[in-house]
């Protein structure tokens, strides 16, 4: 569905990415895993059109979307739920969901994917009224999470799932993702330092060194790989 060509890209003269080469099947958790800095968020927001790559080609249904700028990719249904959860903190958790919804039209499809994202996260049910600034670390994510979906994304960008979160939060968000995943056939690139948690539920991972792809494959192989278990897992 997405495929990234010999992408190269960065900021400003300091280049970051580095012949990039990365497919995201049709109705698949893809995995891009890596340590703190290796550029995997650089990656992301190259692929949800918030940076312009220096040459390469990000293809998209066949269509090359290189030029296209954010909004448009988002109406074409390429939504980044974004590292830090980036949520307007003055605003309720209801309000915010919405503003996921920014590039639609379609009035009462969005009710209908309003009830849907509270079937799944019902926690955001009882929070709809409270300001998005004063929930916890898991719920912030949820919300983030759930204002992605309210774009009716064909591919959901996320980055750092799992960051700053206990292991009951990154747990209860992996059963989302898999519930996504399942039901509505959305296709999802994780991006997270987390290998474990990462390829556990993928199909199929890139492990992300400097500003490349190092090595790619089945997920559950990429986790038996001695190297690498070796490198994130402490095995």
């Amino acid at each position: 569905m997405l495929r990234i060509e010999g992408l190269n890209g960065g900021y400003g003269d300091v280049q970051i990415l580095w012949d990039v080469n990365l497919e995201i099947e049709e109705g698949c958790v893809t995995a891009l895993v890596g340590a703190n800095g290796v550029g995997k968020t650089t990656l992301i927001r190259t692929l949800a059109g918030a940076l312009p790559p220096y040459t390469g080609r990000i293809i998209f249904d066949g269509e090359d979307i290189t030029g296209i700028s954010q909004p448009k990719r988002a109406a074409m249904g390429i939504m980044m739920v974004p590292e830090g959860r980036q949520l307007y903190s003055g605003l309720s958790v209801e309000d915010n969901l919405f503003m996921g919804a920014y590039v639609r039209h379609d009035r009462k499809a969005i009710r209908e994917d309003l009830e849907w994202v509270y079937t799944i996260l019902p926690r955001l049910k009882e929070r709809r009224k409270q300001l998005a600034g004063t929930l916890s670390g898991g719920e912030a994510q949820m919300c983030a999470v759930g204002r992605g979906l309210m774009a009716s994304p064909r591919v959901l960008l996320l980055d750092e799932l799992s960051l700053g979160l206990a292991p009951v939060a990154v747990d209860s968000l992996v059963g989302v993702l898999k519930d996504i995943q399942a039901k509505k056939g959305i296709s999802i690139l994780l991006v997270d330092q987390d290998v474990q948690v990462a390829l556990g539920i993928a199909k199929k991972g890139y492990v992300f060194v400097h500003g490349h792809v190092e090595i790619s494959g089945d997920s559950k192989a990429l986790l038996e790989n001695p190297d690498i278990q070796k490198a994130y897992l402490g095995i």
